[in-house]
C-alpha cells in the first residue's frame, strides 16, 4: 500500500509542474460606503482553495491562465462573480464592490466538489454555518448551532452532550456521519465516534461550517456515508488580532476562550487558540438493574470540565503555495452516552499533529492523531460490579475497590464466585492518515481532480475493551478518487466521481457518484446519483465490553434455540460476521435565490441500504408465545422458545462471556450483544428550506424535513429480533418522521437578535440496552414487553423522544467596534423536551458572554 501510494505522490507532482499560471490582485470594499471589507473570501471558480482579504480588504490569489471567474463572498453581502483574463506569469488587477445582502445562498463552499463553487450551483445539498453566527452565538458549544440546519436530526444530552445525524438510523454509537476539521478526520479511533467534546478547536477559530446532507464517499472515503460536516478554521494572514471569550451560565457553567493570530511578515503568520469550560450536568441518575434490584449509578459525578487548544504556522514558499503546520489536543472530563448505558470520561486525552501543503493545483496532507486515557469507566457496570460485592456482606472498601473489575456471585453465607466483568476503558490508539490531490483542466474538455488517500488505525485498549489481549489490532485502508467535471453549453454541467478503496478486512470496493446540474445566474436544479459505504468500526468487531456482555461481530456466531417447554432443540443458527454497508442514493434537487430577499433550497430522497448495520442487539432472543411451564398459552411466565450463543467463530462463547447451563447440560450465553448486518432497506424523504429578508437586517427562516421507511418483509435477515416475521419492530429508524424549524435573525448596526424554534415528531428510539419508545406490549425487546415509565430488559424506559418545541433565544450588542456582550436561553418555554435516551430532559439554559476583538498591535 505505501509504494503505491508513493508512486501516486510522484504522478501528481509531475502534472502539477506542467501547469502555467498567473495571479489576480485587486481590492473588496462596501458598495455603499466604498470601505474595504477585511476578510471577504476570494476564489477562482472551480479551485481546491483561495484566499481572504486583509484587514484593508486586498487580496492576491493565484490563478490558471486563461478566462477565469473570481468568485467573491462575504457574510451579509450579495457573492460576485467577475470575469478576469488572466495571462501566464502576469498578475491581473480588478476591485469588486460588494452589495448587502441579508439572507445566505450564494456563498463559496468547497465540500461538494472539494474545489470552489457558489452554493446555489452545488451539486448537493449543502448548508453553512458562517463566521457572523457563530460570532453572535452567546455560547461556548457551536454545535447548537447544527440544530438549526434543515435536514439534521439534532439531539441534545445534557448541557453538554450533542449529536448530529442525517436521514435516518441514528444510534446511542453513531459513526456514520463523516466530521473533518481542516482536512483532518474528527473521530476516534477504535469505535469512529465523532470527537463531539473531546474536540481540540476552539469556537473563536472557526471560519465556517458546511453541512452536506447524503452519502459522500466518493470524495471523502468510507463512513462519510449520510453526510458529512466539514469544519474550516480562519486563516490568521486575513483574521489578525486578539479575541477574548468569557462567559457564564446557570449549571455553573464557566468558560474563558483565548484565540490570537498574527502575520510575522510576507512568508510568515501563526493563530494560537485556547479554550478552558466547566459546569455541572443536569440532575439526572439513570436506574442500573442487576437481575430484579434497580440502583442508581454508582459514584456519579455530574460536573464536567474540558481544556482544548491548537497552534497552526503558516509558510507561504511563494505568491501561490503554502506549508501549514499544527498541532492540537485536549483533555475532558464528561459523561457520554453508549449502546450499554453511560460512561464516566475521565481525562480522556486527543492530540493530533499535521503538515499540509497547499496551492492552486495541488494539495497534500499528513496527520497523526493519539487518543488516551486511563480511567474511563462504564457506570452501568460499575454499579452492578459495586452492589454484588455489598450485597454479599462485604465492607464499602472491598466493594469499591473491585467495582472496576469483578463481578461477585454469593454462593453460600461465606463462599462465592469471582467473575472478571470489567468496567474499565483504556485507550491507547493512533492513526495515521495521507492524502495527495491534483486538479487541473484538460483544455475545454473538463476539469479534474484525482487523488489518493491512506489510513492506518492502531487500536489498543489495554484489554479493557476490545478483544485486544494479544496485542494492539491494526488495520489499514488504501483509495483512490476522480472526479471530471464537463460544461455543456451555458447552463448545463455534468459531474462523475469514483472511488476504489482496498480495506485489509473488506478487501475492494468501488464507489461512484454522478451528477447534472442545470444553472442560471441565481438558481440550479440537479439530479444526482451517488453510493456510499459504511465499514465496520474496530469496536464492531472487535468489541469485549464488560467481560462479554456486549461483543464484536467480526468472525460471526452460532445460536442454538430451545423450546423451554420440552426442553428440546429446535433450531441451530449461524449470525454472519459483519460486512460492508452500502447506500445508493437518487436525489433531485432545486436551488434559487429570488431577487435579494428569497432564497429555497428543497431537495427529495430516495435511499437503498444493503447490509444495514444495526445498532448492537441481543442475538439469544426469544420469541413465539408467552407460556407457564404446563404450556398454557398468554401466561405472562416465559417465552416459548429462548436463543443461547455458543460460539463466536470457532471459540466457545464460554470463553468470553458468563454463561448459563442450557437444556441440553452445555453451556450457553443467553445475553449477548453484538451487531449485525440487516438485508435491504429502503428510505425517502424530503428536506425544505426558505431564507426571506423580511425587512433591512430582519431575515426568517422556515426548515421542514420528512423521512419514511420500507422494510423487505420477505427478507429473514431483517428479522432483527428473531421472532420469525420481519415487520417495522425489526427494524431501529431512531428517527423522527417530522421536523420542522422557524426562525428570524434580526441584524442592523450594533445590535443582533435571534429567535429559533424546532418541532420534532414523536418517535421510539433503540439502540443497544437503551429503550425510550411508546408502549407495545406485543413487542418484546431484551426480554421485556415494551411498556411507557416501566423498566425493559435492563434499562428503564421513559417514553418515546420528541413531541416538543423547543425555542431559543439570543440577544447581544457591540460598542466601541471591539467589546460584545450578548445573552441567550435555550428551551425559553421550559418544555418538557427530551431528546435521547438515558439523558435528563433538557431544562432552561441561561448564558451570558463578554468577548472582546482587539486588533493586530501593527494597526
Amino acid at each position: 500500500m505505501k509504494k503505491t501510494f508513493t508512486t501516486l505522490l510522484f504522478a501528481l507532482l509531475a502534472l502539477y509542474a506542467s501547469a502555467q499560471r498567473g495571479a489576480i490582485t485587486g481590492k473588496v470594499t462596501d458598495s455603499a460606503s466604498g470601505e474595504g471589507l477585511a476578510g471577504a473570501t476570494v476564489v477562482v471558480e472551480g479551485a481546491t482553495g483561495g484566499t481572504s482579504t486583509n484587514a484593508d480588504g486586498m487580496f492576491t490569489v493565484s490563478s490558471p491562465a486563461g478566462e477565469q471567474q473570481l468568485l467573491v463572498s462575504y457574510v451579509g453581502y450579495q457573492t460576485a462573480t467577475v470575469s478576469v483574463r488572466v495571462i501566464s506569469g502576469q498578475t491581473a488587477s480588478v476591485d469588486v464592490a460588494l452589495e448587502p445582502s441579508g439572507i445566505q445562498g450564494s456563498e463559496i463552499v468547497v465540500s461538494a466538489s472539494r474545489r470552489a463553487e457558489k452554493r446555489t450551483n452545488a451539486p448537493a445539498t449543502i448548508q453553512v454555518v458562517n463566521s457572523k453566527a457563530i460570532s453572535e452565538l452567546p455560547s461556548f458549544n457551536v454545535a447548537e448551532l447544527l440544530g438549526r440546519q434543515k435536514g439534521l436530526d439534532y439531539v441534545r444530552s445534557g448541557v453538554l452532550g450533542i449529536g448530529v445525524n442525517a436521514r435516518g438510523f441514528n444510534s446511542a454509537f453513531n459513526p456514520k456521519n463523516l466530521q473533518i476539521n481542516d482536512n483532518r478526520f474528527s473521530s476516534l479511533i477504535a469505535t469512529g465516534l465523532p470527537l463531539g467534546a473531546l474536540s481540540t478547536t476552539v469556537k473563536e477559530d472557526i471560519d465556517r461550517i458546511e453541512v452536506i446532507l447524503g452519502p459522500s464517499s466518493a470524495l471523502y472515503g468510507p463512513n462519510a456515508h449520510n453526510g458529512l460536516i466539514n469544519t474550516i478554521t480562519k486563516d490568521p494572514r486575513s483574521s489578525e488580532g486578539t479575541t477574548i471569550a468569557l462567559g457564564a451560565g446557570n449549571q455553573n457553567v464557566l468558560t474563558g476562550r483565548l484565540r490570537h493570530a498574527m502575520k510575522i511578515n510576507d512568508k510568515f503568520a501563526f493563530k494560537l487558540s485556547g479554550e478552558y469550560t466547566q459546569g455541572t450536568e443536569f440532575d439526572f441518575t439513570d436506574t442500573v438493574y442487576s437481575g430484579a434490584a434497580a440502583y442508581p449509578e454508582y459514584l456519579l459525578d455530574r460536573d464536567f470540565n474540558s481544556l482544548r487548544g491548537e497552534a497552526q504556522l503558516y509558510y507561504s514558499v511563494n505568491d501561490r503555495s503554502d506549508v501549514i503546520l499544527g498541532y492540537g489536543g485536549s483533555n475532558s472530563n464528561n459523561i457520554g452516552n453508549t449502546n450499554a448505558g453511560r460512561n464516566q470520561i475521565r481525562d480522556w486525552q486527543v492530540h493530533w499533529f499535521q503538515g499540509r501543503y497547499v496551492s492552486p493545483r495541488f494539495f497534500a496532507n499528513v496527520y497523526y492523531t493519539l487518543s488516551s486515557t486511563d480511567s474511563t469507566y462504564a457506570m452501568n457496570r460499575r454499579t452492578v460490579n459495586y452492589w454484588s460485592y455489598k450485597n454479599a456482606g462485604f465492607s464499602e472498601e472491598v466493594a469499591r475497590a473491585n467495582s472496576l473489575s469483578y463481578q461477585y456471585v454469593k454462593l453460600t453465607d461465606t463462599t462465592g464466585l469471582t467473575f472478571p466483568r470489567g468496567a474499565l476503558f483504556q485507550d491507547k490508539s493512533n492513526r495515521l492518515n495521507a492524502e495527495v490531490q491534483y486538479n487541473n483542466s484538460l483544455g475545454n474538455i473538463f476539469d479534474f481532480i484525482v487523488g489518493a488517500q491512506y489510513q492506518r488505525d492502531v487500536a489498543n485498549s489495554n484489554g479493557t475493551y476490545l478483544l485486544d489481549q494479544n496485542g494492539e489490532i491494526e488495520i489499514a485502508q488504501l483509495g483512490g478518487y476522480l472526479q471530471l467535471e464537463r460544461k455543456f453549453g451555458k447552463h448545463f454541467r455534468a459531474v462523475a466521481a469514483a472511488r476504489a478503496d482496498n480495506h485489509d478486512l473488506y478487501g475492494f470496493n468501488f464507489i461512484p457518484k454522478a451528477a447534472l446540474v442545470y444553472t442560471t445566474d441565481n438558481s440550479a436544479l440537479r439530479l444526482t446519483y451517488g453510493q456510499g459505504i459504511a465499514a465496520p468500526t474496530i469496536l464492531n468487531l472487535s468489541a469485549n465490553i464488560f467481560g462479554g456482555l456486549l461483543l464484536g461481530n467480526g468472525e460471526g456466531f452460532t445460536v442454538r434455540e430451545f423450546d423451554m417447554t420440552n426442553g428440546q432443540v429446535t433450531n441451530e443458527y449461524e449470525v454472519a460476521a459483519l460486512e460492508v454497508e452500502k447506500i445508493q442514493t437518487v436525489e433531485l434537487g432545486y436551488k434559487t435565490q429570488i431577487g435579494k430577499r428569497i432564497y429555497l433550497d428543497a431537495n427529495a430522497y430516495y435511499n437503498v441500504s444493503d447490509n444495514f448495520l444495526s445498532p448492537s442487539v441481543n442475538i439469544a432472543t426469544d420469541r413465539g408465545e408467552l407460556v407457564d411451564h404446563d404450556n398454557n398459552p398468554l401466561t405472562p411466565n416465559i417465552l416459548r422458545y429462548r436463543g443461547y450463543a455458543i460460539k463466536r467463530g470457532d471459540q466457545n462463547i464460554s470463553d468470553l462471556t458468563a454463561t448459563t447451563a442450557m437444556p441440553d447440560g452445555q453451556r450457553g450465553a443467553d445475553l449477548v450483544l453484538t451487531y449485525v448486518n440487516f438485508g435491504q432497506v429502503n428510505t425517502y424523504g424530503f428536506d425544505f428550506g426558505l431564507n426571506v429578508g423580511i425587512a433591512n437586517g430582519l431575515v426568517g427562516t422556515l426548515n421542514y424535513s420528512y423521512f419514511g421507511f420500507d422494510l423487505d418483509e420477505n427478507d429473514p435477515q431483517n428479522d432483527g429480533n428473531r421472532n420469525g416475521k420481519v415487520d417495522e419492530n425489526d427494524l431501529a429508524i431512531n428517527t423522527p418522521e417530522h421536523k420542522i424549524g422557524l426562525g428570524l435573525t434580526y441584524n442592523r448596526g450594533n445590535f443582533f437578535a435571534t429567535a429559533f424554534g424546532r418541532w420534532v415528531a414523536q418517535y421510539d428510539f433503540f439502540s443497544g440496552i437503551n429503550v425510550a419508545a411508546k408502549t407495545n406490549e406485543e413487542l418484546i425487546y431484551a426480554g421485556s414487553p415494551v411498556i411507557e415509565n416501566k423498566r425493559v430488559g435492563t434499562s428503564f424506559n421513559y417514553g418515546p423522544l420528541g413531541g416538543f418545541f423547543n425555542l431559543d433565544l439570543g440577544v447581544g450588542y457591540t460598542f466601541a467596534k471591539r467589546y460584545t456582550i450578548s445573552g441567550q436561553v435555550v428551551n425559553v418555554l421550559n418544555q418538557d423536551v427530551r431528546e435521547f435516551v438515558a439523558s435528563p430532559a433538557i431544562q432552561p439554559l441561561y448564558s451570558v458572554e463578554l468577548k472582546v476583538n482587539l486588533p493586530s498591535w501593527r494597526k
